[in-house]
């Protein structure tokens, strides 16, 4: 559909206000719709703290651990911490 039809259809006269409400509305969709979203698995090491991630990566959505809070071998979502920790790491970090 082109603007014109688009503005036919909505009754609108006014080309300028029209692309306007359009950009509106396409920004709109992009931030409540996630998109390009992968899905990358590490594995975990005993005794390993930190990981590297790929360097491809914008955002982290969510961690999820095997047998976290749980003894049935499902994956749950490890809580994220929203404030530093009280006492300081043993990897002084």
């Amino acid at each position: 559909m082109t603007v014109k039809e688009l503005m036919e259809r909505v009754g609108m006269t006014e080309t300028g206000r029209a692309l306007a409400y359009i950009k509106d509305g396409l920004e709109e969709m992009s931030i409540s719709a996630e998109t390009h979203v992968t899905t990358e698995r590490i594995d975990i090491t005993e005794d390993q703290r930190y990981y590297t991630l790929p360097n491809d990566v914008a955002k982290v959505l969510d961690i999820r651990c095997k047998n976290h809070e749980n003894s049935k071998d499902q994956y749950r979502s490890i809580p994220r911490a929203t404030y530093k920790p009280p006492t300081e790491d043993a990897d002084g970090i």
